[in-house]
């Protein structure tokens, strides 16, 4: 995939020019007729994909269930129209977050570590959104479109002036005429960031949390980085300033009332993440008991001594941290999961299987419910019921590489080599390699030569990949 940099160069570049003005785009604009919403969906799935094949991912299904379902909340208070959303969340301890066309929402774990409160990290969440809602891509091509005459003109005069012998004038022409586009193109971007604070304030609003939440989280990033000479890519694409943070502060201070500022869930997901990037599991232990000492009413802490200590195989001792976390919230998914992990690592099946089961009945379309299910039934050795499992979790996350990653491992553990290779395809497909992707369906067919619906079925889906793999090589030319 040599084409992989430049691509997201380029789709850089062009999502950060804005559109002239405070105007909302129209369904007839001129945006509309350069890139229609289908086209920028089929962009972002196919850059997605390339994104997914180059960049390490954190596959933990809580943070991935947070991430999906706190952004969907803030969906239905946006201005977003096409909600068909698709969710990256990047193993980096950097701060960042990105929208890209079509509905692409990236998230690092980095951005968990620096948001403090669940406020903070929903107005980076809205401000995102809102370039989705005004379709700031497509209108960045609007505007580079009516930039491209005078750029180009400016250019040529300076390619002229040098060949008739006017040597650094021209070159300096050249030179000149790039600055100018890039110092325009500077100026949308601004644009952009101002009307995706302005449109995030009021969906934060209207979600219900604390607008003050994000100029606070911009203040703070701003006072940590202000003398780095190589600050993180967050504040390379969203430059902060004091300007941007008066305007944002003026205008949070305007809406009354008080919104929510945090919540258990969201700390919980944090302890998660820090002790993803901790560096042992000793040393993530010994900062949870610290804290809990400072103040052992925090629930938070206390979640994140036992996962901590159930990754450094301290076995009885998380369980004896989450006792008081049980004992208040007994039907708390996170608490229970964790005891799930003690019970499978102890070997105690039986009573992993009755906590899950349990719990099914009360979120029975609970994904990390539903993926741990998956996992103690792989363990218990139940190949064929964990299939079932995955066949249900796949109609509702049928683009989700990991959950195909699984249904092939499963697949061989069952013998099923046919669909083995059929899911690695998905797999393969998902994650933008589509000669792998074509290869495997080659071998599924062979095998299949004998049964002429499954071969007829399978050589249906390779004709599928071979036009996706066509539109994503036209598109990215």
């Amino acid at each position: 995939m040599n084409f992989f940099r430049p691509t997201l160069l380029a789709l850089s570049c062009l999502i950060a020019l804005p559109a002239i003005g405070n105007d909302l785009p129209s369904l007839g604009d001129a945006s509309s007729a350069i890139v229609s919403h289908q086209q920028e969906y089929q962009l972002g799935r196919a850059w997605l994909s390339l994104v997914r094949g180059q960049v390490s991912q954190l596959d933990d299904p809580q943070l991935k269930d947070f991430v999906e379902s706190s952004v969907y909340r803030l969906s239905e208070t946006s201005q977003l129209q096409d909600r068909r959303l698709e969710f990256v969340l990047l193993n980096s301890p950097q701060i960042n977050a990105f929208a890209a066309p079509g509905g692409i929402v990236g998230v690092n774990g980095g951005l968990f570590l620096y948001a403090q409160t669940e406020a903070e990290y929903a107005s980076v969440m809205a401000h995102e959104l809102a370039h989705l809602s005004q379709r700031h891509f497509a209108r960045g091509l609007e505007a580079q479109q009516r930039m491209q005459i005078p750029v180009m003109a400016g250019m040529l005069a300076g390619i002229i002036a040098a060949a008739a012998g006017a040597g650094d004038a021209g070159i300096a022409a050249i030179a000149s005429t790039q600055a100018a586009a890039i110092q325009e193109q500077r100026r949308f971007s601004r644009q952009n960031e101002q009307e995706a604070d302005r449109i995030g304030l009021v969906n934060l609003e209207k979600a219900g949390f604390d607008p003050k939440a994000m100029p606070s989280m911009f203040e703070r990033l701003m006072r940590q980085y202000r003398y780095d000479r190589m600050p993180p890519e967050f504040l390379l694409t969203h430059p902060v300033s004091e300007s941007r943070i008066a305007d944002t502060r003026n205008r949070a201070e305007q809406y009354k009332g008080e919104g929510i500022t945090d919540s258990l869930r969201y700390q919980l997901m944090r302890a998660r993440v820090q002790l993803t990037y901790e560096e042992t599991p000793g040393v993530a232990i010994k900062r949870f008991r610290s804290m809990l000492d400072e103040n052992p009413g925090i629930d938070a802490a206390r979640y994140g001594l036992a996962i901590a200590q159930i990754k450094g195989g301290q076995h009885r001792q998380a369980q004896e941290t989450l006792q008081p976390l049980l004992k208040k919230a007994p039907n708390d998914i996170s608490y229970n999961l964790a005891m799930v992990d003690i019970e499978m690592a102890s070997n105690n099946l039986g009573a992993a299987s009755s906590r899950l089961e349990r719990l099914l009945v009360l979120f029975p379309s609970n994904y990390p419910l539903n993926q741990a299910k998956i996992n103690l039934l792989i363990k218990q050795g139940r190949i064929q019921d964990a299939e079932r499992e995955l066949d249900a979790l796949l109609k509702r996350r049928s683009k989700d590489p990991d959950i195909w990653y699984q249904m092939a491992e499963v697949r061989g553990l069952k013998g099923d080599t046919i669909g083995l290779h059929q899911a690695r395809a998905e797999f393969f497909a998902l994650v933008g390699d589509y000669d792998q992707a074509l290869e495997q369906l080659g071998f599924a067919k062979r095998r299949a030569s004998n049964n002429f619906q499954q071969a007829s079925r399978i050589d249906a889906r390779e004709r599928e990949l071979i036009e996706e793999k066509r539109m994503i090589e036209q598109m990215m030319r």
